[in-house]
């Protein structure tokens, strides 16, 4: 009896966390993966003495898979966009969050309060990327009713995943709400002759801007300021009705059972010096307003720092409106734009 009641004491010294040899995080892979590994799932090791494990895959591959798996779920916190978040959330997939258990999050932003379940982890923009000598002379995109100029006939790049950006761009032009965006879709079809390609991830926009096949984009800032890391001289224009804002997000994983150490991970992602880890890794902007950036940071363009950058330089999609229309725009898109390019 002495025996087992030592037992049951040295038992009772461990802390829950000491049995959790690991806290299972949905990811995409490559460079997001290792973005998360070095900074969050670092400070939240240091922070708990957990291990962080990853599962890996595309945004709609994740989804599927956590619909599949919703009684046993494989992961206890997921990344995935703000508008599929929406999709993670209306299927109940998202735990509703408590903030108070997320002390960081008092200086979160508004623009990365997108529902009850999920919130930003980081941010960036879609916008104009252009190879200055391969364009019309002086061209420097102060509006995107520039990408709309006959002189750039068989030279614009765009993905083929999420034509929102253009869409919501050509509603912005028009005068129209997105709600509306067929009223904007004569825009649209004005601009089919200036597309040349239709890039299907960021490896195939890299290629089509670097070998100048393409030398105007409309693409991920992250992607743009990696390239220049690599030495080609991409610009990347703000526009003056905005870049479109994206916000990548985290949520709990419904019916985890690290509900505990899931908030601890999610708090250890706003710490402000992570969150400027983060920008100068990736050359995005953090979603609490106490990060400091370095000033070369900082003035990048793209990256917010100030309410006043996040108000006036961001063209913002509606999250939910977002989730609930992307296969309808994606649809109309690929039958009206895509086709016959």
């Amino acid at each position: 009896m002495k025996k087992l009641l030592l037992t049951a004491a040295a038992i009772s010294m461990f802390s829950p966390a000491a049995f959790s040899e690991t806290l299972t995080v949905s990811s995409w892979g490559g460079s997001f993966r290792d973005l998360i590994d070095q900074t969050i799932a670092k400070k939240f090791t240091e922070e708990t003495g957990v291990e962080v494990e990853f599962i890996t895959g595309g945004t709609i591959d994740r989804l599927n898979q956590a619909k599949l798996n919703r009684d046993m779920p494989e992961s206890d916190v997921t990344f995935t966009t703000s508008h599929i978040g929406w999709l993670y959330t209306n299927d109940g997939l998202f735990e509703e969050l408590d903030m108070s258990k997320i002390p960081n999050a008092e200086n979160l932003v508004e623009q990365a309060k997108i529902s009850p379940a999920h919130i930003g982890a980081w941010a960036y923009v879609y916008t104009i990327g252009y190879l200055p000598d391969s364009v019309p002379e002086g061209m420097t995109f102060d509006s995107w009713n520039d990408l709309w100029s006959p002189e750039l006939e068989g030279k614009i790049a765009a993905p083929d995943f999420d034509p929102s950006h253009i869409i919501s761009v050509a509603a912005k032009l028009e005068g129209v709400d997105i709600e509306n965006w067929q009223d904007a879709s004569e825009k649209l079809l004005a601009l089919k002759p200036n597309f040349k390609a239709f890039y299907t991830n960021d490896a195939n926009s890299q290629q089509l801007l670097s070998t100048g096949e393409t030398p105007v984009q409309i693409m991920l800032s992250m992607n743009a300021y990696h390239m220049q890391s690599e030495g080609l001289d991409v610009q990347i224009a703000i526009p003056s009705e905005g870049a479109v804002l994206g916000v990548d997000t985290m949520g709990i994983t419904a019916g985890t059972d690290q509900e505990e150490l899931a908030y601890k991970f999610i708090n250890a992602a706003l710490d402000p010096e992570v969150q400027a880890q983060i920008a100068e890794i990736k050359k995005g902007s953090p979603v609490v307003s106490n990060a400091v950036l370095p000033d070369e940071i900082a003035a990048l363009p793209g990256i917010f720092t100030t309410p006043e950058q996040w108000e006036s330089e961001t063209l913002i999609i509606p999250h939910d409106l977002r989730a609930e229309k992307t296969a309808e725009w994606r649809q109309w898109f690929s039958e009206n734009m895509i086709s016959n390019n």
